[in-house]
């Protein structure tokens, strides 16, 4: 079975979000920032190269694949 593209990372979320282009958007970005961190109560993770995952579950399907997730997340995209 192939292995998912988006996996946690060790990358440095405000690092990232210190590379987004656009000023406005970067705010944006920071405000969201704060109030996930505050309504999960979980800290933020990269996950692959531009999402921002907070929490984490593991599924499975009847088919027996299983896998990790964030709970909710967003992406400067």
């Amino acid at each position: 079975m192939a292995e998912p593209k988006t996996k946690p990372n060790e990358q440095s979320v405000e690092d990232f979000l210190k590379t987004v282009a656009d000023e406005k958007k970067r705010q944006d970005c920071l405000e969201i920032l704060m109030l996930m961190k505050e309504v999960t109560n979980a800290k933020p993770k990269m996950w692959g190269p531009s999402i921002v995952g907070f929490g984490n579950y593991r599924y499975k399907y009847e088919s027996g694949r299983e896998g990790d997730w964030f709970l909710t997340g967003f992406s400067p995209r």
